[in-house]
């Protein structure tokens, strides 16, 4: 059996990690090999090394994360040999991180983000006045060190503060907020979203505001919206140019939240996508576009957002549509982006046909390639990127560790 590792922050890559390519030839070039100074250990020279090829090469496409577990790259994908490598030494049963009550409740993938996994458990329980509740636990874990952290819970006050109550809760939703501004590596930050009957409020985490508690972000009724109808769901989230947006289930509506000023508003969508699976993306020069799956077909549309120039008028125009390979069909899902890509899943028109394929579409180039199948019956899906553990920083040994209430070494 494993021991769970203590939950610690994830640990920093130096300053000098971008300057790899330049330290490591100095050091060879200055130092002969009888006299390399006794701080220069192998260990560091691997670790430098590691830093080095991380500084010049992207993460790599490994595969897809689902509450089934871990779906390798498969070959002839580029990624198939390091994907099994991580495959054989990571844990993405998310086992190592303490679950919050029983052994029913396992947690669940939400959001993945340098090499980070985002997990949440949700659960209804019943309070002292019979009221079934909403209880939503979050944790960030790397499943290759096997390293967590669990966030702090919603607290009722902070609830109350924006009129929300556990009992009222429709859904709920997390998402790492990309962290491109951190100090360091160690650094993140999560969003997460919850909405009743009447209103939609965000909070966020961060790790190093020193707190260690979630804050109020925005809040809104859905009236102020100008939806007067039920919002049953929202779709998965996607971050562009600093925005967050929403599909607004069973509707032809997106919610977009402004995170420069923290205003929340809502756009169309272009008619017939009340059922439709999108993906906004970022089409360059801060223009936004968006990839949209109508019913399942066998290609993907692709659309630019125009505006006159102010922020409440827009129109979405159709740019191209883009075919599946041609002995598949959509089977209605698509996710992203992710590195450039978005990602799509197809079924074989064979009747014999036992598994579903997963496929990357580069947005500026349109190239779809297959990565693997899929294996699982889950419609949800995670694209995982990463490095193959040769390349995985060496953790720091006594680093400190930090607990919610309180610190040790």
């Amino acid at each position: 059996l494993r021991t769970p590792k203590p939950s610690i922050p994830f640990l920093p890559s130096p300053p000098l990690a971008s300057r790899a390519g330049r330290i490591l030839p100095c050091l060879e070039a200055t130092e002969p090999p009888d006299r390399t100074p006794p701080a220069l250990t192998s260990g560091l020279r691997a670790d430098l090394a590691r830093r080095y090829h991380r500084s010049i090469q992207p993460p790599l496409l490994l595969g897809f994360i689902s509450a089934a577990g871990f779906q390798p790259a498969e070959a002839p994908h580029p990624s198939a040999a390091a994907a099994r490598a991580v495959a054989g030494a990571a844990d993405f049963s998310f086992d190592f991180v303490p679950r919050p009550t029983s052994l029913n409740h396992r947690w669940h993938p939400c959001d993945v983000r340098d090499g980070r996994v985002l997990v949440d458990c949700r659960r209804f329980t019943e309070d002292d006045d019979e009221e079934e509740r909403l209880s939503l636990d979050l944790a960030v874990c790397d499943p290759l060190s096997r390293r967590y952290l669990l966030l702090p819970p919603m607290t009722d006050d902070l609830l109350a503060s924006v009129g929300l109550r556990n009992q009222d809760m429709f859904n709920s939703g997390a998402s790492f907020i990309p962290s491109e501004d951190m100090e360091d590596e160690t650094s993140f930050s999560v969003m997460c979203w919850m909405h009743s009957k009447t209103k939609f409020v965000v909070f966020f985490f961060s790790s190093c505001s020193g707190h260690r508690h979630w804050s109020v972000g925005a809040s809104t009724s859905w009236d102020d919206l100008g939806l007067h109808e039920q919002v049953d769901s929202l779709g998965s989230c996607q971050c562009v140019y600093g925005c967050f947006y929403w599909k607004l289930n069973y509707t032809n509506k997106l919610l977009k939240l402004d995170m420069s000023t923290m205003e929340l508003s809502t756009c169309d969508l272009p008619p017939d996508h009340e059922d439709g699976d999108i993906v906004i993306v970022e089409s360059g020069e801060g223009k936004v576009a968006m990839f949209s799956q109508l019913g399942a077909g066998r290609s993907v549309d692709y659309y630019n957002l125009l505006q006159d120039g102010t922020e409440k008028s827009h129109e979405w125009h159709i740019k191209g549509t883009i075919p599946l390979p041609a002995q598949y069909t959509s089977e209605f899902y698509i996710s992203g982006p992710a590195e450039g890509c978005i990602f799509l899943a197809g079924t074989q028109k064979e009747q014999d046909a036992v598994h579903s394929v997963f496929f990357s579409l580069e947005i500026k180039s349109f190239k779809i390639e297959r990565v693997s199948r899929k294996t699982f019956a889950f419609r949800y899906a995670l694209p995982y990127f990463g490095f193959p553990p040769s390349m995985t920083l060496r953790r720091i040994q006594g680093y400190e560790v930090i607990r919610f209430g309180s610190r040790s070494p």
